[in-house]
């Protein structure tokens, strides 16, 4: 395996574009990646989870970070 079709795996983007070549995979998994930690940061702010972390998971781990804190349950109390 060479590095966009592994990155390309990690990224999500493999789903979409599977013959992308590897710099503008690079550049739309570095735009999709922030914009998927701006979203898990307002649905953590929203659900009271740990903003900082989870913007950080989102930005390192993008839409798997966001489908996981989409699985999880609300939380009603301020911890």
């Amino acid at each position: 395996m060479d590095f966009p079709t592994i990155f390309g795996y990690f990224s999500g983007l493999y789903l979409i574009k599977p013959d992308m070549e590897a710099l503008p995979l690079v550049r739309t998994a570095l735009v999709i990646h922030i914009l998927d930690a701006c979203v898990c940061y307002l649905i953590a702010a929203n659900s009271n989870r740990n903003k900082n972390v989870w913007t950080l998971a989102g930005l390192v781990l993008g839409i798997w970070a966001l489908a996981a804190l989409f699985l999880l349950p609300a939380r009603r109390e301020k911890p």
